[in-house]
């Protein structure tokens, strides 16, 4: 794609402006529509858009898939250790009150947690999954 200067001119000035979408809507999806869902499928998107216009060797260079796949099991652990934090602290898993001094401050900081962990692992399965079915391609080419 290195002919097309257009796509890379214009990616190169929205990549950044999805990101930090992803990143508004990671952080105030308690507030309203959104959550770690919707912004890791944009964060992963823009990953996936960047690989396409300036090529999968670059993209894995910028985000190299060891990395991502160990961002996957993070996410994961993350989701799964603010449940058994919540156990250890005496209440039920995922009991978001028992974090915090104040019920409704725990609530903030778990859903802002267990969200967080949704976010890492879906965005980074998208930039996988990606990574896999690419550098498939690639290497039925060789």
């Amino acid at each position: 794609m290195r002919h097309h200067r257009v796509l890379r001119v214009v990616s190169k000035l929205l990549i950044p402006y999805i990101l930090l979408f992803a990143l508004y809507v990671q952080f105030h999806g308690d507030f309203g529509p959104g959550g770690g869902f919707q912004a890791g499928v944009i964060f992963g998107a823009a990953f996936i858009l960047y690989a396409l216009v300036f090529g999968l060797d670059s993209a894995q260079r910028v985000a190299p898939p060891e990395i991502v796949t160990r961002l996957v099991a993070a996410g994961v652990l993350l989701y799964g250790g603010v449940g058994l934090v919540g156990i250890l602290l005496g209440g039920n898993y995922l009991d978001y009150n028992v974090l915090a001094d104040e019920p409704a401050h725990g609530q903030h900081y778990g859903i802002l947690l267990v969200e967080l962990g949704v976010g890492i692992t879906v965005s980074a399965t998208m930039v996988t999954i990606f990574f896999q079915f690419a550098g498939r391609s690639a290497r039925t080419e060789e």
